[in-house]
């Protein structure tokens, strides 16, 4: 378990739900993954990440998914590609990347709370 923080700090991690609109190779990256163009909601709008989900999810699995997302971590490049989110996951036993999202449609843009 990590250290505790207090729920002013939690808070702070801004997680909200999109729709995944596109999903492209990533042959650049080290590590086999997919450039992923995200629907945030009006607020925020679409955004881009990479993730490293080739060995559980093909593209047309991906596409008009939702999947959870930060959005308040800043851009990061990753070789010629510039991630503006965090696509969040947890590993399965074998290490590979599941995928976190709602059990029901909710709206885009939609914060964790």
């Amino acid at each position: 378990m990590s250290e505790q923080i207090s729920f002013d700090a939690f808070l702070a991690v801004d997680v909200r739900v999109g729709t995944i609109l596109s999903v492209e190779a990533f042959p650049e990256a080290r590590k086999p993954a997919w450039k992923l163009e995200i629907d945030l909601g009006p607020e925020i709008g679409v955004k881009k990440s990479s993730a490293q989900i080739t060995d559980l999810y093909a593209p047309d699995d991906l596409t008009g998914c939702q999947v959870a997302c930060v959005v308040n971590l800043g851009s990061r490049r990753i070789g010629p590609f510039m991630s503006e989110v965090l696509t969040l996951g947890f590993p399965d036993a074998e290490g590979r990347v599941v995928l976190v999202k709602p059990d029901k449609a909710v709206p885009n843009g939609s914060r964790l709370f």
